[in-house]
């Protein structure tokens, strides 16, 4: 693992992950430290190059200005490929990290090889508003100490089967990925981002091969906006996981990242044949 900052000002903290291989850039979502990628870049770097950062305000970056863009967020990606000198690269967002994805897959599509969209939404405005649980917890972590976030965070984020099942687990993946959490003008800031998003009416021109990942259970963004996804973007495929939540890159860590493996594979220019142990994707 090699930790860096960006040269460029405001500075980005980064850190990536093996030496050879596709380069995958990762991207986080609301408030979240690039660390919580960790169930999938400890595996996936055995055979990729894999980055992930912390966006203006959170963790060890740079604090940035107060209100933030989406457009400005997928900039933001872009210096962090410029850094590390990937022309090209993989990209996977997850819930606002996915927002930015897209802006950079219809802003920089050349600097795409393949996109990945993890439980986001393109900015629908009534459509892509949580459910009233998922509100209600959301709001209630948003302005909450860290001890309160880690006991809402898991409701918000899991089902309540998998929570269970998980037991004290749970909370200590929650304690070690979050570290502290962003200060307030940062999720205000972030917030503002998210509200202004909006790409639904330009999702026809991202021709980046594209692979929607759909948790079923997720009560923060409504599974639907998946579905609304996969009926504009061309050719994008779903992959669904019925029961997980929107804290789904944890959750389903094994399934998902063969699946990651997968659809670098074949977006690759130097092709080989599928394992057929991998998880089916279907449209």
């Amino acid at each position: 693992m090699k930790a860096a900052r960006t040269e460029s000002y405001p500075r980005l903290a980064y850190q990536s992950f093996g030496t050879q291989g596709p380069p995958i850039l990762f991207i986080m979502g609301f408030g979240m430290p690039g660390i919580v990628w960790g169930p999938q870049v400890d595996d996936l770097q055995r055979d990729h190059r894999c980055c992930h950062y912390d966006h203006l305000g959170v963790g060890g970056s740079d604090r940035g200005p107060f209100l933030r863009t989406i457009p400005a967020m997928a900039d933001d990606a872009l210096r962090i490929m410029d850094d590390l000198a990937w022309d090209r690269a993989h990209i996977v967002g997850v819930s606002m990290g996915g927002m930015i994805a897209q802006e950079l897959a219809l802003r920089s599509q050349d600097r795409l090889q393949s996109l990945t969209l993890v439980a986001t939404h393109g900015g629908a405005p009534i459509a892509s508003m949580p459910t009233a649980k998922g509100m209600w917890l959301f709001l209630k972590g948003l302005f909450a100490g860290r001890e309160a976030r880690l006991k809402t965070l898991p409701r918000l984020l899991y089902s309540d089967a998998f929570v269970q099942s998980m037991g004290s687990g749970l909370r200590d993946h929650l304690d070690l990925r979050l570290g502290r959490p962003p200060k307030l003008r940062t999720v205000l800031g972030q917030l503002y981002a998210v509200m202004r998003h909006s790409t639904e009416s330009r999702l026809s021109q991202i021709q980046t091969p594209t692979l929607l990942v759909r948790p079923g259970l997720d009560i923060l963004i409504r599974p639907s906006q998946t579905d609304r996804l996969a009926a504009r973007i061309p050719n994008a495929e779903v992959l669904r996981f019925d029961d997980a939540g929107h804290g789904v890159t944890f959750q389903k860590a094994a399934e998902l990242n063969a699946a990651l493996r997968e659809h670098v594979r074949r977006h690759e220019p130097a092709s080989v044949e599928p394992d057929p142990s991998t998880p089916r994707m279907l449209r």
